[in-house]
């Protein structure tokens, strides 16, 4: 189990500044490693009421269950490693692995036997040192929809969204409103029923 705070800034960007920037930053195909986000919920969204989010991220044949909570600064992140056997179980929802995360969803009074699993988005990433962070530049399919984002990841909010901004003027690329991945997942969800 691991907990930390996670700080970071990010933008929609589209292809062709996506493009400029890889050719940037010299990524190759070889940079990027794919990753997939599992999304899970009640069905009545119990998460997404207390602005909080569920994930299974698989990563290399690893699978990372990660419940993120709003925090004073950034988002609170409580993550158990399972196993392949545990994800096959939560993705039938026959239980809920044991763990901090279960703890959490506990405390939080959040009824595990109704989690359920919403939908998959597939990520291609890479990231690089940059600037006191690290740069993440992310291209995600889901739901018919592909989009394009960066993101930095960061220890100081302040001076990291001086970095950030600092960047985006660099390229040219205006400052867009950016939904976090399951948001852009859910809204894309709702607008197909």
């Amino acid at each position: 189990m691991s907990q930390h705070i996670e700080i970071e800034f990010k933008n929609l960007i589209n292809k062709e500044e996506f493009n400029r920037l890889v050719q940037h930053f010299n990524l190759s195909k070889h940079s990027f490693h794919q990753q997939t986000n599992d999304y899970f919920d009640t069905q009545n969204f119990s998460l997404k009421l207390l602005s909080s989010a569920l994930r299974v991220r698989t990563k290399e044949n690893k699978y990372e269950l990660t419940l993120k909570e709003p925090h004073t600064v950034g988002l609170l992140e409580t993550t158990d490693y399972i196993s392949h056997e545990e994800k096959k179980i939560l993705f039938k929802n026959n239980g809920f692995p044991n763990g901090n995360v279960k703890q959490r969803l506990i405390e939080k009074g959040i009824p595990v036997d109704e989690i359920i699993h919403f939908g998959t988005l597939n990520t291609e990433r890479a990231e690089i040192p940059y600037k006191g962070g690290i740069l993440v530049f992310d291209k995600s399919s889901y739901l018919n929809i592909t989009d394009y984002e960066i993101e930095f990841e960061v220890n100081n909010a302040e001076e990291g969204l001086k970095v950030f901004n600092s960047l985006l003027h660099q390229f040219h690329i205006p400052k867009r409103p950016t939904l976090n991945k399951i948001a852009r997942f859910y809204q894309a969800k709702q607008k197909m029923c």
